[in-house]
């Protein structure tokens, strides 16, 4: 199921930042007093009484402005604003309605996406609902009174967001297709890798619009299977200011992998693994995508028989993080090993949603616990009750320990090791939770 986008948009300085801190439960954003602070968007995982979603913190937007960061901003903002199924827009009460307000609600407007209007900064509502109505000019429904800062208001403006979240986001679990989503930085070629995936198959072709301008859903249709491809390809940009890059790709990252089951990392051979890539892959990672990662133009490298395991080492040492990910070295030019793809992508999606037994856990846990003694502290030894799987995509483990605390995550990670040797997993991240039971 794909989660809602929720962005939070409006002029410098009124505390967007601030709110989505709030909603966030942890400082994100930077939060200082000049105007064009948060130059990139930030994302974080919301919930709110039964729904999920993910809140997008962006730079303010100057409607005019020709300065070339505040410019870009703008752009960005203009970015989060189709990617967002809601939009927060965001006045600031102590300022007034002043006219890039109503800029900015004009632009708003265009998008045609349901908006929010929030006043921030009234602390008071008392001292402050006068000064509230003035906004009802933006033309823009009824104004939500909030102070992010003093996280008044801030429930009745979440029921105001829920109400617009789509239904098909419910239903989005009927569709069973494999959808692969395919990231990365700018020009390392993943249309390329698409289009020669297309051609190779002269399968049926559809494009559908995808959540953003750019991006497409791509059906191919191989051997009787139909995979729906996620292109990210719209992250290129005209932008010279490289951290400006890096923010557009972020979003739309965030983006595709939220609709997707398996994310394909691709890195351009040439250039090598930069700290670019480790941000994105970490999007997948954090989500629990089942996770490959391609090195794409192998053909442009001149090659002895250790250039490969010499690149793979270097990538497996900055992705230290996901040992499990799947590691393919590709040519879209020639179509070199492109064929492998999908049946990587097959085992990683089989792996994906893999369910053990109960007592296969156990006997494998119990024989782990015999190998290598729990860890104990002061004189308390670590005890390990009972295992069992919890539900797929990613799979997810409960533990049931004496003592939550003495469960170190070396040990878990050892316990994971274990059954990665008996089931293989790859491809996957596998999740833990670790749960206190008194013994009896």
């Amino acid at each position: 199921m794909s989660k809602p986008i929720v962005a939070i948009v409006g002029r410098p300085n009124v505390g967007k930042s601030t709110l989505f801190n709030a909603l966030a439960g942890e400082k994100i954003s930077i939060v200082k007093d000049t105007p064009g602070v948060t130059r990139d968007r930030i994302y974080a995982d919301v919930s709110w009484l039964d729904y999920n979603f993910t809140l997008i913190d962006t730079g303010g937007i100057e409607p005019e402005s020709d300065d070339i960061i505040l410019k870009s901003m703008r752009e960005q903002a203009e970015i989060a604003i189709e990617t967002a199924d809601v939009i927060i827009f965001m006045t600031d009460v102590r300022q007034g309605l002043v006219d890039d307000d109503n800029k900015v609600a004009d632009m708003l407007r265009k998008s045609h996406k349901p908006i929010v209007l929030v006043v921030n900064k009234v602390d008071s509502f008392e001292k402050y609902m006068n000064d509230v109505y003035e906004f009802y000019n933006l033309g823009l429904g009824d104004p939500q009174p909030v102070s992010g800062a003093s996280r008044l208001g801030i429930g009745d403006m979440l029921d105001e967001v829920v109400k617009y979240f789509p239904e098909s986001a419910k239903d989005e679990t009927e569709d069973e297709r494999p959808r692969i989503a395919i990231i990365g930085k700018p020009n390392v070629g993943k249309s390329s890798i698409i289009n020669k995936l297309l051609g190779e198959d002269r399968v049926i072709v559809s494009d559908i619009a995808g959540t953003t301008r750019d991006a497409i859903d791509t059906q191919i249709v191989r051997n009787g299977t139909e995979y729906v491809f996620i292109d990210t390809a719209g992250l290129r940009r005209k932008s010279k200011i490289k951290e400006d890059i890096e923010r557009y790709s972020i979003i739309r990252t965030v983006a595709a992998v939220e609709r997707c089951n398996v994310a394909v990392l691709v890195i351009d051979a040439v250039e090598g693994i930069t700290d670019q890539d480790t941000k994105i892959a970490g999007i997948a990672h954090e989500r629990g995508k089942g996770m490959i990662i391609v090195v794409n133009k192998w053909d442009a490298i001149e090659k002895n028989d250790k250039t490969m395991n010499k690149f793979a080492e270097e990538v497996r040492n900055k992705l230290s993080y996901m040992p499990y990910a799947e590691l393919l070295f590709v040519s879209a030019k020639t179509g070199q090993r492109l064929p492998k793809l999908f049946e990587t992508i097959d085992a990683v999606i089989e792996n994906h949603s893999l369910r053990v037994a109960t007592g296969v856990l156990n006997e494998i846990m119990a024989e782990a616990v015999a190998m290598q003694q729990p860890p104990s502290d002061k004189g308390k030894r670590l005890k390990l009750f009972y295992i069992t799987e919890v539900s797929v995509k990613p799979p997810t483990f409960v533990i049931f320990v004496n003592d939550k605390e003495l469960m170190h995550f070396s040990y878990t990670r050892y316990i994971e090791n274990r059954i990665r040797e008996a089931f293989g997993f790859k491809g996957t991240p596998l999740r833990f939770i670790i749960r206190e039971r008194k013994e009896k």
